[in-house]
């Protein structure tokens, strides 16, 4: 005797989407065993779970979920960004967030790993694929699991699109407190700006290095234009970033600066009230991969009076510092072939 019915053959099949005879085939070959059932169909290449998955999931949307010390972020693919706006989109991302948050799994490998409702994630991912009918991919994931003197908080953007999880490490845990609501704003700050990393500290000398001399090359270029148009030259920086700016170079810029004053007639007893801009002004010319690229080295967007490192001191009067974030954005990396309708046309007409 079947271990199954026809409410058991309809409900494969609204989760697959394979054919009738071939949901009532799986079962029968499963024992009515649902789960072994799908894993049939999928063995065979029937269904939709089956079909979708050599396709492609660029599109999709950014998920964050915060409590109190921990925060998570998990990147969930489809193949079109309509999909990603729907229900069952949006039920499974909340079901994945939480069972990542729940579970503190650190990156996206562990969660493909795990078990989820007691079956394995694979099983899970694979039925709601063919439930919401396009491939689905956790690509990417993060986790912030902090100490009590370590604020943390997320932001994810009103399209999904992308999304940050932020830490600073503090004095105390009142403090730490007092600026979960701070990091609110550098979360979303992030969000706006794509920073790459946290300082400049973190980049390599030959990139460094590379990245100088390809934008000099750039900006001379420009300027060729720039004469032939009759306009303002742009400024051909020595720089780009903090990390050249050591000792030895900020003490010539000191001497050249100071010759430039003694040439402009400038009276030496107040050279000490204009040096300090005229560093400064240098500096700033000369970090542009640092703004760019670095999170604590941008200019807030919300006070671009002040650097993100420098609203932080401020607002946590130096006893907070920002040491770690992630911010992830949909389909970042992912190459996706462009289809030549016209060849594929000639192709199947042979």
């Amino acid at each position: 005797m079947a271990n199954f019915g026809p409410k058991d053959i309809k409900k494969l099949r609204e989760m697959t989407e394979a054919g009738m005879m071939d949901c009532k085939k799986a079962l029968a070959e499963s024992d009515g065993d649902m789960d072994k059932a799908v894993a049939w169909l999928r063995d065979k290449g029937m269904g939709a779970a089956a079909k979708k998955a050599g396709k492609v999931a660029a599109e999709g949307a950014i998920g964050v979920k915060v409590d109190g010390k921990k925060a998570v972020i998990v990147e969930i693919n489809s193949q079109t960004d309509f999909v990603a706006q729907n229900d069952k989109f949006i039920a499974l991302m909340d079901e994945v967030l939480s069972h990542t948050f729940d579970n503190a799994l650190t990156d996206a490998e562990a969660i493909n790993a795990s078990t989820i409702g007691g079956e394995s994630f694979e099983e899970y991912i694979s039925q709601k694929t063919a439930t919401i009918g396009e491939k689905l991919v956790v690509r990417r994931s993060a986790l912030i699991d902090a100490d009590t003197n370590t604020a943390v908080n997320a932001y994810v953007h009103s399209n999904k699109q992308n999304g940050v999880i932020i830490e600073a490490k503090c004095d105390s845990e009142d403090v730490a407190e007092a600026m979960t609501p701070v990091l609110k704003e550098i979360a979303m700050h992030a969000a706006a700006m794509s920073p790459s990393t946290l300082s400049y500290k973190d980049f390599d000398a030959t990139y460094v290095e590379e990245e100088t001399k390809g934008r000099i090359v750039a900006i001379e270029k420009e300027n060729e234009e720039l004469v032939r148009l009759g306009k303002t030259l742009k400024n051909v920086p020595s720089y780009i970033s903090m990390s050249q700016l050591n000792d030895t170079v900020m003490k010539e810029v000191e001497e050249k600066l100071k010759a430039e004053l003694a040439a402009e007639g400038k009276p030496e007893k107040i050279w000490d009230k204009i040096l300090p801009g005229k560093l400064a002004r240098f500096i700033s010319d000369n970090t542009t991969l640092d703004q760019e690229q670095c999170l604590l080295d941008q200019k807030f967007v919300m006070d671009d009076s002040k650097t993100v490192a420098e609203y932080i001191e401020e607002k946590s009067a130096g006893k907070c510092t920002i040491t770690n974030f992630v911010r992830l954005e949909v389909g970042e990396g992912i190459e996706v072939e462009e289809e030549d309708f016209a060849a594929e046309v000639a192709a199947q007409m042979g």
